[in-house]
């Protein structure tokens, strides 16, 4: 797991109900992580929220809702790539993410 803040809650499907939904400024638990398609972005499953069929055609959580500690980037770069055989370049995970100070 790596922990990480949201930093951007907006534009909400109608899809997924509010109590589903990422919160500005809350922290969750980073499980698993995959490309999606057609944004060609890292998706990302969270612990504290499941996405179940009724959210379809929404099932991951776009990386870049979220920032980390330095630290917990790291763990996320092993976690992208325990997750996937993504060939994302550092730059284009970076463009992603945001470091922020928990």
């Amino acid at each position: 797991m790596v922990e990480a803040i949201c930093i951007d809650d907006s534009q909400r499907p109608k899809q997924i109900p509010i109590n589903k939904w990422v919160k500005k400024g809350e922290k969750y638990n980073i499980i698993y992580t995959v490309r999606v398609l057609p944004q060609n972005e890292v998706g990302v499953i969270l612990s504290e929220i499941e996405l179940t069929d009724n959210e379809l055609p929404y099932e991951y959580f776009l990386l870049r809702r979220f920032a980390f500690t330095e630290e917990n980037l790291k763990k996320l770069i092993e976690l992208i790539k325990d997750c996937n055989d993504i060939d994302f370049s550092m730059e284009q995970l970076l463009e992603q993410t945001q470091l922020e100070e928990l």
